[in-house]
């Protein structure tokens, strides 16, 4: 099957990972994550290939958000957007799944591909941004980074990559380098999110940070339902 029928069949679903607030020591949230049942789509970049590929990027990113907001709704969501759903048109329609939810949004866009490569960004981003919808800019430290890339889009958010909290560890170069990092998205306005979490060890030094939220297998794995998290139980 491809992609359009898997989503009719509804073997396309969404799972939910925490986001916790490294201050209150509490859930602060859910990035919701494509997922599939179909062994013709094993991996969620598999289901964006092709989505991308078949034009129907901006109907499932519709689908997906819908999924979102109908399973999480206590708790502000992070939804990732691809930026091909900028020249589609689906995403500022008036009965999309964004303008319901009772709790804030934040649009996730990918620091790995340039904005510049898609027509409608910054005026659909202005349209959606005067509705209250805020900005997230996800995976800074992967490849190749532009830091005026967070300048120009003033998000709200901005998440660490992996790639920066993979082996961190206290009193570390790596952690005075992610600790700089963390200070001047400060200064833009933005708040911090260190991804990847998946040991004890990075934990604790991502707390030293000033990192004001963290994610990651080390507290919580994604879920079918929205799963928060109890402080308490991480050993910390």
């Amino acid at each position: 099957m491809n992609v359009e029928e898997t989503l009719d069949a509804g073997l396309i679903y969404v799972a939910f990972q925490p986001l916790v607030d490294l201050q209150r020591r509490t859930t602060f949230g859910f990035e919701a994550l494509v997922r599939s049942e179909s062994t013709d789509f094993p991996t969620a970049l598999s289901i964006i290939e092709q989505a991308v590929q078949r034009t129907f990027m901006g109907q499932l990113g519709r689908a997906l958000r819908r999924m979102a907001v109908t399973h999480c709704t206590h708790h502000p969501l992070f939804l990732n957007l691809h930026p091909a759903e900028f020249d589609e048109g689906w995403l500022v329609r008036p009965d999309d799944a964004i303008g319901v939810h009772d709790h804030d949004i934040y649009l996730e866009i990918t620091e790995s591909v340039p904005l510049t490569h898609f027509r409608y960004c910054h005026s659909v981003l202005r349209e959606i941004r005067s509705k209250g919808i805020k900005v997230a800019v996800d995976d800074l430290g992967a490849g190749h980074s532009n830091l005026k890339y967070i300048a120009d889009l003033a998000p709200e958010v901005v998440k660490l990559d992996r790639n920066l909290i993979a082996q961190l560890r206290r009193e570390s170069r790596l952690q005075t380098l992610v600790t700089a990092i963390v200070e001047l998205c400060k200064r833009l306005g933005a708040r911090v999110v260190a991804e990847g979490i998946e040991t004890r060890e990075e934990m604790l030094a991502v707390l030293e940070t000033g990192c004001h939220y963290g994610q990651g297998f080390f507290l919580g794995r994604p879920a079918r339902e929205p799963v928060p998290v109890v402080w308490n139980d991480l050993g910390l």
